[in-house]
Parts: C-alpha cells; sequence; structure tokens
C-alpha cells in the first residue's frame, strides 16, 4: 500500500485511532515539566535578582518580552525548543515505529536532501529580505535602515545560530509532523491535515491582524511542501533560515524582532519568499527523484486452521 506523509501513522501495523491522542498528552506533560525546570530559576531571577527595567523585571510585571535583550532571546527561545524532546519522546513511548516516520516516508530525516536545500533558501531569503530592508523603503520616500552594532549584538547572533535551528525545528516538528500525522490519521484527505494545524500555530504567535495572517501563510506553505516532498526537511529549511535572517537583522538594528504588528507589504513579500523557494524545491524533488510517499507491503493473509 502507498502512503503520503500525513498517512504515516496509518503505515504503522499497530497504528490505532487513539495513540496519537496519547501521544499529545505525554508529549504535552512532558513538556511542561521541562518548561518548568527552565522557567523557575528564570522566575525567581525575576521577582529577587532582576534589576528595575530589565527585560525579566517587565516580562514578569508588564508582560512584555523584549527580544532585544539577548538572555530573553536565549529564554523564549529555549522555550520553544523543548517541544522537541518532548514530541519525541512521547513518540517513543507510544509510536509509530521506526521513529523516523516522524521525519519522512523514508523513515529517516533526508540529511542530504536538506542541505541541498539550504543553498536555495538561503538565496531567496536573503534577496528578498535585502530588498523588504534595503529597497522597500527607498521606494515608498521612507528612511533607508542602517546597521549598528551594539553592546549585545554579538551575543545575540550567538543565541541566534544556536538556538534558532532547534527551535524552527521543534515547530515543525509538532505542527507539521505530529499534527499532520494525527489528523491524517483520522481524515485522508492532505487539505485537511494542511489547514486544521494552521490555527494553532497562528495562536502560538503573538501578532495583529497582518502578523497572524503573515504566519498563516507560512503555516500552510509548510504544511504543503511537507505532504508535497514527503518529509519535514523543505519546512525546517525555510523556518530555520526565515527565524535565523530575522534575529540576525534585530541584532544590528536593522529589524524590530519584538514588534507584533504586521503589515500587507509583509504579507506578500513572505508569500512571494515562500513562493520561489517552493517552486524551486519542487524542481529539485523531481529531478533528483526523492520519495514522495511510503510503500509498505500488506500483510499476509493468514491460512484459518481447520
Amino acid at each position: 500500500m502507498t502512503y503520503d506523509y500525513h498517512r504515516l501513522n496509518k503505515s504503522w501495523p499497530r497504528s490505532s485511532w487513539w495513540k496519537p491522542l496519547i501521544t499529545g498528552l505525554i508529549a504535552l506533560a512532558i513538556y511542561i515539566i521541562l518548561t518548568v525546570i527552565i522557567a523557575l530559576p528564570v522566575v525567581i531571577y525575576a521577582f529577587f535578582a532582576a534589576e528595575p527595567g530589565s527585560a525579566f523585571e517587565r516580562l514578569i510585571n508588564e508582560g512584555t518580552i523584549d527580544m532585544s535583550d539577548p538572555w530573553m532571546l536565549a529564554f523564549s527561545l529555549a522555550s520553544v525548543a523543548l517541544m522537541l524532546p518532548a514530541i519525541i519522546l512521547a513518540t517513543l513511548i507510544m509510536g509509530p515505529r521506526p521513529l523516523g516516520l516522524l521525519s519522512s516516508v523514508t523513515g529517516r530525516l533526508r540529511w542530504g536532501w536538506m542541505l541541498r536545500l539550504a543553498l536555495p533558501a538561503l538565496t531567496v531569503f536573503l534577496v528578498v529580505f535585502a530588498a523588504y530592508v534595503f529597497v522597500l523603503p527607498f521606494v515608498f520616500g521612507e528612511p533607508v535602515a542602517v546597521p549598528e552594532w551594539g553592546a549585545d549584538s554579538a551575543l545575540l547572533i550567538a543565541f541566534t545560530l544556536l538556538l534558532v535551528p532547534v527551535q524552527a525545528t521543534a515547530e515543525e516538528y509538532v505542527f507539521r509532523g505530529y499534527l499532520m500525522q494525527t489528523i491524517g490519521t483520522w481524515l485522508k484527505h492532505p487539505a485537511w491535515a494542511i489547514l486544521l494545524p494552521v490555527p494553532l500555530f497562528v495562536a502560538g504567535h503573538i501578532y495583529d491582524v497582518w502578523g497572524s495572517l503573515d504566519v498563516a501563510v507560512f503555516a500552510i506553505f509548510a504544511g504543503w511542501i511537507t505532504w508535497r516532498t514527503g518529509g519535514l526537511e523543505a519546512a525546517i529549511v525555510a523556518h530555520v533560515i526565515n527565524n535565523g535572517l530575522i534575529f540576525l537583522l534585530g541584532a544590528v538594528g536593522l529589524m524590530d524582532t519584538s514588534s507584533t504588528e504586521g503589515s500587507p507589504i509583509g504579507v506578500a513579500v513572505t508569500a512571494v519568499t515562500l513562493g520561489v523557494f517552493g517552486w524551486w524545491t519542487v524542481r529539485m524533488h523531481e529531478r533528483r527523484g526523492e520519495a514522495r510517499t511510503r510503500e509498505v507491503a500488506p500483510a499476509p493473509l493468514v491460512d484459518a486452521q481447520p
């Protein structure tokens, strides 16, 4: 039998409709435990040791998240990254087997394929981000931003390079991995698996209407490219490079990484960027003959005993 990515749970002989639900509950419990472990020292510090007006003090008193503070950035990224060990451990407990089915139709993360996508993604995102930061303001008669190296720039860059790959990968394994395959266990058409996780992904990002629409565009693309290429690799690459460039630009004052406001132009830029990268990815996928589905031999019939 042939299984698309979102139906890989069904390719496991021991699959049951209820097992993904238990997997989610176990993952949630593990995530809460891990979050408490890293958050408790931060909360204690914010209450008793943080300087007045510091990022952590404002987080406790005002609920504001200042991503220009390197330690707040590290804490925020690390708290999301914890979703990765949580979903991996829960899947190890409940299945499916092999664990790599969460990654792709081949039962593993296709590192060679993912690395080949890095250059196209970096090319597309760099060109579009450069146009967005330096060209569009000039076209609309607005001041063009100038890079500024601040006291925290080096630390912001270090935390970005260290933590963004794990943070972005964690989100892909949860929203395009676990959730797509969970929905695919119950509903066959890929549109359900692609679209139903989108509101949850958007809810995890605190933005205005345009910012939320921007996030939704990315979520739909990531779900579609995962289904189309049979694995998480392309979505991971796009997510890592997108987030990485945003925080790197923020480290040198070219973007406000704490902003919760989006814009129609921002949504259009995201759509164009992902459209070009998606087209490039599909062409490469077809040219390389990468697997898009999983073939599983049907279980042999057992003769009835006399």
